[in-house]
């Protein structure tokens, strides 16, 4: 019995110190700055958001959420494919990654989201499309959840965060005080635009099937989505692989319709 009692205050333990090092583990940021050439990086608003824009020719503009590389030097397949298709690209670059001073939280990144489509929508009269990437996914469901957007782009979504979290670190992450939980799942019946998600065959991160619940929860809930198994696709290497602008193409142009 006292071994018991030893284990369990160990366990207790643990929790405790989870609680207060997860963001740690959720916000592990780059420090590489985005210097693409073509862009224009700005700090705007009350919040100091850092965005970088490229100004693009057709009447679309798509508003990218990163992983949580948190830098967009990481992303730059992702943002060439709408470059290259000629829309104006609005990305938000994360505090406490990419050189971007500040601290990272769950609460902080959404809200700054907010900030990004509001600045973006005063200078664009144009359809708004929001992609996110991995933990960028949960932004942009937040801002399709708060403001109007013409199409919803994922790439290898979370259903809640905290569930994850807890299949790596063996705590009840959903139910802790304290814990940033990303619950991706509370945002579904908020909806209306349209949806693309694309998952990778091979994720280990996020498995396809955590992407595959999500796409059910939108489809119960009377979403268009449409789903892409990527074929041997990793979390990191999604978007370098055959087809991904395409389909990302095909989908915008029935969407836009």
């Amino acid at each position: 019995m006292k071994l018991l009692w030893m284990l369990a205050a160990l366990y207790m333990t643990y929790g405790l110190a989870m609680v207060w090092l997860h963001p740690q583990f959720i916000y592990p940021f780059g420090p590489d700055p985005f210097d693409a050439r073509g862009w224009q990086q700005e700090v705007i608003g009350d919040r100091q958001v850092a965005m970088a824009l490229s100004a693009g020719s057709e009447d679309v503009a798509t508003l990218f959420f990163m992983g949580n590389g948190g830098a967009l030097a990481y992303f730059t397949y992702t943002l060439d494919a709408h470059v290259a298709a000629g829309r104006t690209v609005a990305a938000m670059e994360y505090p406490g990654g990419g050189g971007i001073p500040g601290k990272p939280s769950e609460r902080r990144l959404k809200a700054d989201a907010l900030v990004a489509y509001d600045w973006l929508r005063d200078r664009h009269d144009g359809p708004i499309v929001v992609h996110g990437y991995s933990m960028g996914s949960g932004l942009a469901l937040h801002v399709a959840a708060e403001r109007e957007v013409a199409a919803i782009v994922l790439d290898a979504p979370f259903v809640k965060m905290c569930e994850l979290m807890t299949r790596a670190s063996w705590l009840p992450a959903c139910w802790m005080p304290g814990v940033q939980k990303w619950n991706s799942a509370r945002l579904v019946p908020r909806l209306s635009a349209s949806v693309l998600v694309q998952h990778g065959t091979a994720d280990q991160l996020i498995p396809m099937s955590v992407g595959q619940r999500l796409v059910g929860l939108m489809q119960r809930a009377g979403l268009d989505v449409t789903f892409h198994a990527v074929e041997g696709a990793t979390h990191n290497n999604l978007a370098g692989q055959a087809g991904y602008q395409d389909r990302i193409d095909t989908f915008l142009s029935r969407a836009m319709k």
